[in-house]
């Protein structure tokens, strides 16, 4: 790129820092949480939004198309001949609130303290997607054109899996036609050390159901005689790991890809404090598989863990029932090459061998699953970005896992043959699903300057 039309994007980028953060404010009034129907419209809304911004940016064919469900909108820029084109990703749908007694401040309300900003959705992805759309605009409005052919998928119901999207993306495959995804739902180790996202974790669910007696009953009169659900839901569940963490549901591990030693000495190199660990958690000490690091188990190793159980009385003071019902909901991540729809049925059959008399146990797959994903170190996007990277930090980047899922990655792979580029200025201590959730101002301003380099990075290669 010449030093010329550097010069203006950031000069471009500067001139505008109020007004684009005053607009990222704006975009995270919007409540739009896709997991709870009577918010809907709030995630339509802000799909609208980011229907207006792209075309303030300048970007064409803009459009919010439908799924069956939340929507997705799109755009493209496609006028960079012989270049490679690049499908920009992210999502505008957001977690729920609660609890919301300890958020500081309303969360859809956002404010600014202290270099942050705190509201739901501004690091988990609303803030990181918007800065793709602000790089464009300011090479758009400096230079006329953008240095790659460009598409983008902006969708609205990620937080719950992205149910319809694999039958839309199908559907639209040639709209979505790209080399590579580039997704800006990701993120980077710390202020001062970047990271290069490589993959994440795949995903199921089930819910446990046990059922007892018809309805609730006297604790006195016929406790001692019949099975409580609670009591057989506790049990069951107490099968499922053993006291290190190792999960103990037959089959389960049958697909895991083995740890190699290059793969642990990669993962070795990354530091690891774990007294901070526990400080920023709020524990005294770590927990899990024995025989491989914290790192190692929270990035490579699958989990089978407890998210919710309930059941009986749960108000003020007692009440001597004996309930009929208990439940529990249970998520899995999943690593290469575990599949998300054999794991709930390995789940399914471990609690059929565990039911006790008198109690009736059902096990439901939930939706919302996802595959394990991975990309090629060496991958070209992969190359670029950490060029970009090391530019933008003045640090090598570290090649890093997530323990979280990314449904979106592998039916990018599956259906467009595309690999997907993790280039988001997220980091881990951001409160993303969690209250007080913020985004740093200097990574959102850091990371407009970066996706400028790295659009102009990939169009550079391509003429090389």
């Amino acid at each position: 790129m010449s030093t010329r039309s550097c010069l203006e994007y950031l000069e471009y980028l500067e001139e505008h820092k109020s007004q684009f953060l005053g607009e990222m404010l704006e975009f995270l009034r919007i409540p739009s949480i896709s997991s709870l129907p009577e918010h809907a419209g709030d995630v339509n809304r802000a799909g609208e939004w980011v229907v207006r911004r792209l075309h303030a940016a300048g970007l064409e064919n803009v459009r919010m198309l439908p799924t069956g469900g939340h929507p997705v909108v799109t755009a493209d820029w496609l006028h960079a001949a012989g270049r490679p084109t690049i499908l920009l990703y992210g999502h505008f749908d957001t977690q729920p609130v609660d609890p919301l007694h300890l958020w500081t401040n309303p969360p859809f309300e956002p404010t600014l303290r202290d270099g942050h900003v705190y509201a739901r959705g501004a690091s988990d992805d609303k803030g990181n997607m918007l800065i793709p759309i602000l790089a464009m605009e300011a090479l758009l409005k400096t230079s006329g054109a953008l240095p790659v052919n460009v598409r983008c998928f902006f969708e609205g119901q990620e937080e719950i899996g992205s149910p319809q999207i694999p039958a839309f993306l199908d559907t639209h495959r040639d709209e979505f036609a790209c080399d590579m995804v580039i997704s800006a739902d990701s993120g980077q180790f710390s202020s001062e050390q970047p990271a290069l996202l490589v993959g994440c974790r795949g995903l199921c669910a089930v819910q446990i159901t046990a059922r007892g007696a018809r309805t609730d009953l006297h604790s006195g009169i016929y406790g001692g005689t019949v099975a409580n659900p609670i009591h057989a839901l506790a049990q069951i569940l107490s099968t499922l790991r053993d006291t290190d963490g190792k999960i103990l549901v037959a089959g389960f591990y049958d697909s895991v890809v083995p740890l190699g030693r290059e793969q642990r000495e990669q993962l070795a190199r990354i530091p690891f404090d774990e007294a901070a660990y526990c400080a920023q958690v709020g524990v005294d000490t770590l927990f899990g598989e024995a025989g491989y690091t914290p790192v190692e188990r929270v990035w490579v190793r699958p989990t089978l863990e407890v998210n919710g159980i309930w059941g009986g009385f749960q108000g003020e003071g007692v009440k001597t029932v004996l309930p009929n019902e208990a439940h529990a909901k249970i998520t899995c991540r999943l690593v290469p090459d575990q599949d998300p729809h054999r794991i709930p049925d390995l789940v399914r059959q471990h609690v059929e061998r565990q039911t006790l008399p008198g109690v009736h146990v059902e096990v439901r797959t939930l939706p919302g699953t996802a595959r394990p994903y991975r990309i090629p170190d060496d991958h070209p996007g992969n190359r670029a970005a950490a060029d970009v990277l090391r530019e933008t930090y003045g640090r090598e980047p570290f090649t890093v896992r997530t323990g979280g899922s990314i449904p979106v990655c592998e039916m990018f792979q599956n259906v467009l043959g595309a690999y997907t580029v993790g280039f988001g200025f997220a980091q881990d201590d951001e409160q993303f699903h969690a209250p007080d959730e913020f985004f740093r101002i200097s990574s959102f301003e850091r990371g407009q300057e970066a996706y400028c380099r790295l659009l102009q990075r990939l169009g550079m290669e391509a003429t090389a």
